[in-house]
C-alpha cells in the first residue's frame, strides 16, 4: 500500500472522459482488436471498503486483464479517508477511466463489448438505482447495460445491518442473475492479515468470471 495520502487531490483527479492511462502495461491495445472484448468494468461507489475496488484493479493489472474504472465522487472521498492511496494513484492503476457523470462513455452502450462489471464496494444507494433502472450516473447505467446484455454483474454490497428495503432490492437483482457478493470475512483459510482477507474476497469475485488463474486464496480441499 502506498504511503502517500490523498488530502491534496481535488475531484478533478478522476474527471477523465473515457480516457486511457498510458502508464498501465496491461492496457496497451494492439491492432488485433482484443482489448474491448477483454475489458472489465470496475465501479467504485461511496461505501466503506474502497480497498476492495483498489485491490481488484491491481489484480486485474497483474493478470493482464484491461480495466475500465468508474469512480463516484464519494468513492474518491472514501479512498482518501480509508486508505493511504491518492485518488490519482488509483486512477493510474486502471487502463481506462470514465467520469461518473459521463453518460456518453463507451460503456454506457451495449455495443461496447466487455467481460462484465464489478462494483466494489457497492453502496445501498447504487443497488437501489440498479434494481429500479434509475440510471442517473455512469455506474448505474453501466450496470444496467451489463444486465440487459446478459453479462456478469457482481455487486460487492456493503451495509450492516440490512433493512427490508435493502434485502428486497438485492433479491430483485439476484432473480435477474446479478451476483450479490458481500465482502464477508472467512476464517477456514486461517488468514494472517487484512490483506489475506481482502485477497480472498477478490479471488471469489474473479472466480465468478471463470478467472481462476490466481493464487489469492487457498481453495478448499487443496491442503492435505
Amino acid at each position: 500500500m502506498n504511503s502517500n495520502n490523498g488530502s491534496g487531490n481535488s475531484n478533478n483527479d478522476y474527471d477523465n472522459n473515457d480516457s486511457g492511462n498510458s502508464s498501465s502495461s496491461s492496457g496497451s491495445s494492439g491492432s488485433n482488436g482484443e482489448r474491448p472484448e477483454r475489458q472489465m468494468i470496475v465501479g467504485m461507489t461511496g461505501s466503506t471498503g474502497a480497498i476492495y475496488g483498489i485491490r481488484m484493479l491491481e489484480v486485474l493489472r497483474e493478470l493482464s486483464i484491461p480495466s475500465h474504472l468508474v469512480l463516484s465522487e464519494w468513492a474518491a472521498k472514501c479512498i482518501r479517508m480509508e486508505t493511504k492511496y491518492t485518488v490519482r494513484q488509483v486512477i493510474e492503476i486502471a487502463d481506462r477511466v470514465s467520469d461518473d457523470k459521463n453518460m456518453a462513455s463507451s460503456i454506457s452502450s451495449g455495443t461496447h463489448p466487455t467481460r462484465g462489471m464489478v462494483v466494489a464496494p457497492c453502496s445501498m444507494k447504487t443497488i437501489s438505482a440498479i434494481a429500479n433502472g434509475y440510471d442517473d450516473n455512469l455506474v448505474a447505467r453501466a450496470a444496467g447495460v451489463t444486465i440487459k446484455e446478459s453479462r456478469r454483474l457482481i455487486l460487492m454490497a456493503r451495509e450492516a445491518p440490512l433493512s427490508a428495503i435493502h434485502l428486497e432490492n438485492m433479491l430483485k437483482l439476484a432473480r435477474l442473475g446479478v451476483v450479490i457478493l458481500p465482502p464477508v470475512t472467512e476464517f477456514y483459510t486461517k488468514p494472517e492479515s487484512i490483506d489475506d482477507i481482502i485477497n480472498h474476497i477478490i479471488g471469489k469475485c474473479l472466480d465468478q468470471f471463470d478467472i481462476t488463474r490466481h493464487n489469492l486464496y487457498t481453495r478448499w480441499g487443496s491442503r492435505t
